[in-house]
């Protein structure tokens, strides 16, 4: 009697270093692969090393036949599990203790290893020698990095985390080794002894998803113009601005539209105290609210008519969380804030650039930008958004960058 094929998918999926490979089944989670060198490679790893554990279990031939591997698209838990190793990731530390994993053909001593690997809390680190004393085997410590060394699930069950004695690295089996495995525990707030880090998750000054001296070096040696600006101007220095939510954020936005930072500000504190909340009331109690009592916190009836829509947007999934865009491009943010009342793709814009940290936004019709634009590259008239979009092509993959030096260029101040 045969046993019923189980179906196994996988998915790629960008991150800030590079492509991953996630592949699942509906008991849970079978492997993840960290970036190779290029996203083909990933994807010819996930593949051989699938293969390989079916070869231990003499049926390779028989799956090759079956082609039991299957790209797909990710869906419910599994997308979940995506968009938070995204997010962890971008330097926002993740608890994954609650993924379901899918450990048949797993020994029972490695399941028992993984289990307590888990347990390690982010930012903290375990030697294997620890780890084994937890598990009741003391002298069990090659065992233990044997056992981490064929972890299928890197990350997931967090085997960056168990270090050799005195704090050194050990053994890291994902591409870039222990630089990778630095990496891994500085974006976790922990830190390595002897290693050094190169590749870039997020970059420490800033908090922004994408290694700012890279990025700068990258834009001026593209441009010589726009490298005589960042000679003038100085270090790149945009920081970004702390919302709990996309709809805190677009609420700040609308109220700020057309009016000073003043008067915004007033009618802030004047919301809060209408509806007794220490920030911006939440969506639900903004949809219960009669027009009149937002009128009464200052704003007009445009603005009040575009929270309105704003919350109930946010309330049935049509305004993305922070932690959806984090798996989604620029331009899918874009569309889906600007179906909001009242927000444009300048607001969406700005969301991805002082919110986010997307790295390749250029906001062609800012007044700031054309009219820095202008004044950089001497032109005798306001530049159009297409010029600037041409020019802009030379400054991929970090057009931010080249768009806050010119805003610069007319207020050098940060």
């Amino acid at each position: 009697m045969t046993r019923p094929k189980t179906q196994t998918s996988y998915c790629l999926f960008d991150t800030p270093i590079g492509a991953c490979a996630l592949a699942w089944k509906k008991e849970g989670l079978v492997h993840l692969q960290l970036p190779e060198a290029t996203e083909a490679a990933t994807e010819a790893r996930l593949l051989a090393q699938r293969v390989a554990q079916r070869v231990a279990q003499r049926v390779a031939q028989r799956v090759a036949q079956r082609g039991d591997l299957t790209r797909a698209e990710p869906k419910g838990w599994v997308k979940k599990a995506v968009e938070s190793l995204k997010l962890h990731l971008r330097g926002r530390p993740q608890d994954f203790r609650g993924l379901p994993l899918a450990m048949d053909g797993v020994p029972e001593f490695h399941r028992r290893v993984y289990e307590a690997a888990r347990e390690i809390g982010s930012g903290k680190t375990m030697t294997y020698g620890e780890l084994a004393a937890r598990l009741g085997s003391k002298g069990a410590s090659r065992a233990v990095g044997q056992a981490l060394g064929r972890n299928p699930l890197a990350i997931i069950v967090p085997c960056h985390r168990v270090l050799a004695a005195n704090g050194k690295p050990g053994g890291f089996s994902a591409y870039g080794g222990t630089v990778t495995k630095a990496k891994l525990l500085e974006l976790e707030g922990a830190s390595l002894a002897g290693a050094t880090s190169t590749l870039t998750l997020f970059d420490g000054a800033t908090g922004l998803p994408f290694a700012v001296d890279e990025a700068v070096r990258q834009v001026t040696a593209r441009d010589k113009p726009l490298a005589r600006l960042v000679d003038e101007i100085g270090p790149f220095t945009l920081k970004l601005q702390i919302a709990h939510s996309p709809f805190e954020a677009l609420t700040e936005a609308i109220l700020h539209q057309q009016i000073t930072g003043k008067a915004a500000a007033a009618i802030a504190l004047r919301l809060r105290t209408e509806f007794g909340t220490p920030g911006y009331p939440p969506p639900d109690a903004i949809l219960r609210a009669p027009l009149d009592k937002l009128r009464k916190s200052g704003l007009s009836g445009s603005k009040a008519a575009a929270l309105k829509d704003l919350a109930s947007k946010a309330q049935d999934g049509t305004l993305p969380g922070f932690e959806e865009m984090a798996g989604m491009e620029d331009d899918a943010i874009v569309e889906r804030l600007v179906r909001v009342r009242g927000i444009g793709r300048w607001t969406a814009e700005m969301l991805l650039i002082f919110r986010l940290g997307r790295p390749d936004v250029l906001p062609t019709a800012d007044y700031g930008i054309r009219k820095g634009f202008s004044k950089v590259f001497r032109l005798k008239e306001l530049a159009t958004p297409k010029e600037i979009e041409r020019r802009g092509e030379r400054w991929r993959p970090y057009r931010t960058v080249a768009s806050w030096y010119l805003w610069r260029s007319l207020d050098p101040a940060p």
